[in-house]
C-alpha cells in the first residue's frame, strides 16, 4: 500500500515536469536554409557548433545587425505567418550547422549587437510566431559562421 501512495503523489510531479518543459517532444526550433546548408537553434548548448552572445555595447560587438522595417530593405527576411510548418523547408542533415545563444560573451564566440540603428554587418526584417528577432539575428550570424562582412551593409 505504501508503493501506491508514493507511485500516487509522483506521477503528477512526472506530469507536471513533463509540461514544464513543452512536452515529451521538443518542438521546431528556429532554423534557415543557405544553399545546401541548414542553420538551426540548437536545443541544447553543448550541441552546437557556434555560440554567439549578444550585447547593448556596440563598441562590444564583433558583428552588427539592424532590424530594418520593410523585408526589401533587408538581406534576410523571416515572415512566416502561417499557422502551418512548410513541409521539408529546413530539414537535419550533415551539414546541419547549430548555433547557441548564451548569455554572456565567451572568447572567440561572435558578440552580437542587434538594433534599429545602423551601421550593420546585416539588416533583418522579422516577423513571425516562432522567430525572434535575437534567433534571426543569431541564425544569420551562424550561417556566416561567425563572421561579418568585408562591405557593410549600411553605413
Amino acid at each position: 500500500m505504501l508503493r501506491f501512495k508514493i507511485l500516487a503523489s509522483a506521477v503528477p510531479l512526472l506530469i507536471a515536469a513533463v509540461f514544464a518543459r513543452g512536452g515529451l517532444l521538443p518542438g521546431p526550433r528556429p532554423c534557415i536554409t543557405v544553399a545546401e546548408t541548414s542553420v538551426e537553434i540548437a536545443s541544447a548548448p553543448w550541441q552546437a557548433q557556434l555560440h554567439v552572445s549578444f550585447t547593448d555595447d556596440p563598441a562590444l560587438a564583433t558583428v552588427r545587425v539592424q532590424m530594418v522595417d520593410s523585408a526589401e530593405a533587408a538581406d534576410f527576411a523571416v515572415v512566416d505567418d502561417v499557422d502551418s510548418e512548410e513541409a521539408g523547408a529546413c530539414e537535419a542533415n550533415a551539414a546541419t550547422r547549430l548555433v547557441a545563444i548564451f548569455a554572456t560573451a565567451t572568447a572567440a564566440a561572435p558578440v552580437i549587437y542587434l538594433s534599429p540603428d545602423g551601421p550593420a554587418d546585416y539588416r533583418i526584417f522579422v516577423r513571425s510566431k516562432t522567430f525572434t528577432a535575437r534567433e534571426a539575428a543569431a541564425l544569420i550570424v551562424g550561417a556566416s559562421r561567425g563572421h561579418h562582412r568585408l562591405e557593410a551593409a549600411s553605413l
